[in-house]
């Protein structure tokens, strides 16, 4: 499929991300004042590059455009590090800064009750009704599937066939970045006091699959979280008999 590449005029510039402060501060709790200011530079042009190359995903009118951009911003932040830390090094600061909503929410919301469960569903659902009506305007952005709730096991399911920052980091040979965007998922379910058990993303599979439980759910003992060769947390089925705290 012919994807039209469009002009910055269809896309959320770098200043306007609510994400640009945070990478700042890190910038300037990591290198000298100059240093930083350069990398910031870098950053902006980079940012700048990419954003001039990118299919239409429909801006900010886009109900993932935080992430497709906010994963713009984060490629655009490592390949501009001087010193190209290890991944890893960096996920602590990504997932707090895309889950930080995450954490303010799981002081009061706790997916171990049944009607807190039910309502981020309702929650998932929503969005992946957005995602449908968004994929017909913007063919280059998320593909959503979602299942029914299951009541009985109080368990959401959905998945990503389609993911752009796996797309991007795909053809930008960024594919060893993009656990940093993808495990952060694990984190902010986490906040939330549930379980995330996905076996595969776009990056690392041909799907992104998403179940979600509540941490205490029997369901989220049969699992154990473990980083996979590309860097990507992944959920696999404890041997029989086994159970334990997800790592």
């Amino acid at each position: 499929m012919s994807i039209q590449r469009q002009d910055h005029a269809d896309h959320i510039l770098l200043k306007d991300l609510p994400y640009t402060a945070d990478v700042r501060r890190f910038l300037a709790a990591r290198y000298a004042p100059d240093r930083a200011a350069a990398i910031w530079k870098d950053i902006e042009r980079q940012y700048g590059v990419w954003l001039a190359d990118l299919p239409d995903y429909g801006g900010r009118r886009n109900g993932h455009a935080r992430a497709i951009y906010g994963g713009l911003l984060v490629f655009a932040l490592y390949v501009s590090l001087p010193d190209r830390p290890p991944i890893g090094e960096l996920q602590d600061f990504v997932q707090n800064m895309f889950m930080g909503s995450f954490t303010k929410l799981g002081k009061v919301f706790d997916l171990n009750r049944p009607a807190d469960m039910w309502l981020i569903d309702k929650v998932f659902r929503r969005s992946g009704d957005r995602d449908r009506r968004d994929i017909r305007k913007w063919p280059a952005g998320f593909v959503n599937v979602d299942a029914p709730y299951d009541r009985r096991h109080r368990a959401a399911r959905y998945c990503f066939t389609q993911c752009p920052n796996a797309v991007f980091a795909k053809e930008h040979g960024l594919l060893h970045v993009l656990p940093l965007l993808c495990n952060s998922d694990f984190f902010g379910i986490g906040q939330l006091h549930g379980q995330l058990i996905r076996q595969s993303t776009c990056g690392n599979g041909d799907v992104c699959d998403y179940l979600v439980v509540g941490s205490e759910n029997p369901i989220a003992r049969e699992y154990e979280t473990v980083t996979d060769g590309r860097g990507f947390l992944v959920s696999r089925r404890r041997p029989s008999g086994k159970e334990g705290a997800s790592s």
